[in-house]
């Protein structure tokens, strides 16, 4: 049997190695944009909540932050990035805490492969 931990690892490290096949250039914006939000966003849930840090990361409208909240949606285990951002605003107290727990323990994860598979440090973009 597996913790979620281990899932969480081994589905995250899956999606940012296939990011990285989609843009094997290190110099690749998006590739930096990617990582740079991976390293922002658990900073950005503690400081701000969840809703309003995805909101951030949707607002900025660029493809590799989608592409971070498409990811983040389905290790979260909803079907869509929509999908997720709806559960986020519409949860209850005891879902919401839920869902922010999850969610951070899976951008440690993002966090963690964004400085060892895609190269990017803390403070970039």
């Amino acid at each position: 049997m597996r913790t979620l931990e281990q899932e969480f690892a081994g589905t995250i490290y899956s999606q940012v190695a296939n990011y990285v096949s989609a843009h094997p250039n290190e110099d690749d914006p998006d590739r930096k944009k990617y990582g740079a939000m991976a390293n922002k966003l658990p900073i950005l849930v503690c400081t701000a909540g969840l809703v309003q840090a995805l909101a951030f990361v949707e607002s900025r409208g660029e493809a590799p932050h989608k592409d971070l909240l498409a990811h983040l949606a389905q290790v979260a285990g909803n079907a869509s990035k929509d999908d997720f951002l709806a559960q986020s605003r519409q949860a209850d107290l005891q879902g919401y805490i839920y869902l922010t727990r999850r969610t951070m323990l899976a951008l440690k994860w993002y966090k963690r492969f964004a400085q060892s598979i895609l190269k990017v440090e803390p403070g970039g973009e």
